[in-house]
C-alpha cells in the first residue's frame, strides 16, 4: 500500500507540469510525470524502490513532486546514494505523498498534513506556498488518479 500510495503521488507530481492535464485527466500520475518530461529523475527514483504501480493505481493520491533540478540540488552523491538504499529511497518518496486529492485550495495556513510514510508535512502560505522548505510552483495538475503540486526542494523527513 505504502509503494502504491507513493507512485500515485509521484505520478501526480508530474502531471503539474504536463499538457497532458488539459485532455480530460486520461492519464494517470505516472504518465503525466513522464510527459512532462522534468521528472525523470523522481520517477527514475519510484521505479527503484518499486513503487511505480501504486502511483498509477486508484488513489487518489496528492503527489509534491520534485522536479529534476530539486534532485540536482542535493548534495553530491545523495541521489546515487538513495538508489542504493531501497528503504531509505521509499521513505523519502513516500514523504511526498498524501492519500486523497487534495488541492491547493484545501491547503490552509500552518496546516500539517499526514504523508504516506507516516511523517507529517507543514504547508505555509504568504507570498507563496510552501510545503515545508519547498516551494510549490505549478499547483493543481490534475490525474486520472489525484493531483500533482510541483515543487522545488526534495522534501527530506526528519
Amino acid at each position: 500500500m505504502l509503494r502504491r500510495t507513493f507512485m500515485a503521488a509521484t505520478a501526480t507530481l508530474a502531471l503539474t507540469a504536463s499538457s497532458a492535464f488539459a485532455d480530460g485527466h486520461s492519464k494517470d500520475i505516472v504518465d503525466t510525470a513522464a510527459e512532462a518530461g522534468s521528472f525523470t529523475t523522481l520517477l527514475a527514483a519510484a521505479e527503484a524502490a518499486g513503487l511505480v504501480e501504486t502511483l498509477k493505481g486508484d488513489g487518489p493520491l496528492t503527489v509534491f513532486a520534485p522536479t529534476d533540478e530539486a534532485f540536482a540540488a542535493l548534495p553530491e552523491g545523495t541521489v546515487e546514494g538513495l538508489l542504493e538504499d531501497t528503504e531509505a529511497l521509499t521513505a523519502i518518496l513516500t514523504y511526498h505523498v498524501v492519500a486523497g486529492k487534495v488541492m491547493s485550495g484545501d491547503l490552509s495556513d500552518g496546516m500539517m498534513a499526514p504523508t504516506v510514510n507516516g511523517a507529517e508535512i507543514t504547508v505555509s502560505l504568504g507570498d507563496s506556498v510552501m510545503i515545508n522548505d519547498a516551494t510549490v510552483v505549478t499547483a493543481d495538475v490534475e490525474a486520472s488518479n489525484g493531483v500533482i503540486h510541483v515543487i522545488d526542494t526534495v522534501l527530506i523527513p526528519e
